[in-house]
């Protein structure tokens, strides 16, 4: 069984969409013979920047001298990117190879209709499995969707973090913060300690869960805090305090000003990690904050113009982007290529970026979420002239740059889904990109 059909072999056996609850994947654990239970966990969740979070952690605790093994999700090329050791994406052939040997456990998983597990529990209990094999030191594990019945919710975890909570898969989870804190908080385990960066009605609803299963909860701006960042170059820099310590001068490698409330989260959980016999330096903690990277979050890349990558998809992440753009960019215009996947508050993003732009350019983010692609066109006219459809992601990337001048800055958001395909076309062209 090489890659390609490895993965096939997952999606066609695989439930589709999304079908939350714990009860088939954790069938199919302990058919798998409970991989969960070898490990050491952190689990990620919150409605922005799990991934950076995970990534923080990942250059951290490697600079530290551990063995990390991370689950994210969604990929952005690949399959194997969901799945890392010390940061690296499994390869190809080891992905296939864990598949081709699990392909009795998954049929038997399968058999039961009621019980047959989604794509997104194969890739839970493969990653489980993965790092029971590994023998990582650590597992961190990015919630996929929600968090009381996402299938990486069944871990006794070292620390959990619900970076934010902002109106996002209304659908699944809920329409009020309250109601989709109530679910975020579902990773809340008795007596863990919980980061947090929430605020107003959804921090009174994990502040609840907490003070219910006696967890203690570290707050971002209360027990861990910093001082306004400036930039050196593309790196920030600031001062950052927790009730333990003061760290003097930090430079984190990611752009984007909304990255420091994720280091705030990271640091804070190496904290709670020190209290469990994990052994990090000041050193180490410093070196994986200035060396970290993590494709498609505000990714600037040089060239005339300069294209900006972000993967804002929804109105936080978008107020987030142009806070940013700001920061960064004084002075400058902007080409915009926008693409919003129906499922999400288009209208939000749009009114957000667009009056950024004095050029637009939608396009249709490649997923079957689509929808109606042309909508956010629509939206986009209500605040500039200038908008343009294009429906391939790399033509659209094209023509938004041939509209700009070379002093110009070339922004790509909206969907993760046509950032990977925009980032594809711009690896195609070797755009001045770093790899994964």
């Amino acid at each position: 069984m090489n890659y390609q059909e490895a993965i096939k072999f997952i999606q066609n056996l695989a439930q589709n969409g999304s079908n939350l609850g714990l009860e088939r994947v954790r069938r199919l654990l302990a058919l798998g013979g409970n991989p969960e239970k070898a490990l050491r966990t952190v689990h990620i969740g919150g409605t922005n920047g799990k991934g950076s979070v995970t990534a923080m952690l990942t250059a951290i605790l490697t600079r530290a001298g551990y063995r990390v093994g991370s689950f994210t999700s969604p990929h952005l090329h690949s399959y194997t990117e969901r799945f890392r050791i010390d940061g690296i994406p499994v390869s190809e052939e080891r992905l296939a190879s864990l598949i081709a040997e699990q392909v009795p456990v998954l049929k038997e998983a399968a058999r039961d209709v009621f019980f047959a597990p989604t794509e997104f529990e194969i890739h839970a209990f493969l990653a489980f499995e993965l790092f029971r094999r590994e023998q990582v030191d650590l597992a961190l594990l990015e919630v996929g969707l929600g968090g009381r019945l996402d299938a990486t919710n069944v871990t006794l975890p070292e620390a959990a973090v619900i970076t934010n909570v902002s109106l996002d898969h209304t659908d699944y989870l809920g329409k009020t913060f309250r109601e989709i804190a109530r679910e975020k908080a579902g990773i809340v385990k008795a007596g863990v300690p919980v980061v947090t960066g929430a605020q107003g009605e959804a921090l009174e609803v994990i502040a609840g869960v907490c003070r219910d299963k006696g967890a203690p909860m570290i707050r971002l701006g209360k027990d861990i805090w910093w001082d306004k960042p400036y930039l050196d170059g593309r790196e920030q820099v600031f001062n950052l305090y927790s009730s333990k310590t003061r760290y003097y001068n930090l430079r984190l490698g990611l752009p984007g000003g909304y990255q420091v409330p994720n280091a705030a989260c990271a640091v804070a959980v190496i904290e709670v990690l020190a209290e469990r016999d994990f052994t990090v330096s000041e050193q180490a903690l410093r070196d994986g904050l200035q060396s970290v990277h993590w494709p498609g979050r505000f990714e600037i890349l040089d060239g005339r113009p300069t294209i900006v990558l972000d993967g804002a998809h929804n109105p936080a992440g978008a107020k987030a982007l142009r806070q940013s753009i700001q920061e960064y960019f004084p002075g400058h215009t902007f080409v915009m290529v926008l693409g919003v996947l129906a499922d999400k508050d288009r209208e939000g993003v749009v009114e957000t970026l667009v009056p950024l732009a004095r050029t637009v350019v939608v396009t249709r983010p490649p997923n079957r979420r689509a929808g109606d692609w042309k909508v956010p066109a629509g939206t986009a006219r209500q605040y500039i002239d200038k908008v343009f459809l294009v429906e391939d992601v790399g033509q659209a990337v094209e023509k938004a740059v041939a509209l700009s001048k070379p002093q110009d800055v070339v922004i790509i958001t909206g969907s993760l889904y046509l950032l990977a395909a925009a980032r594809a076309w711009l690896l195609d062209k070797k755009y001045g990109l770093k790899s994964l």
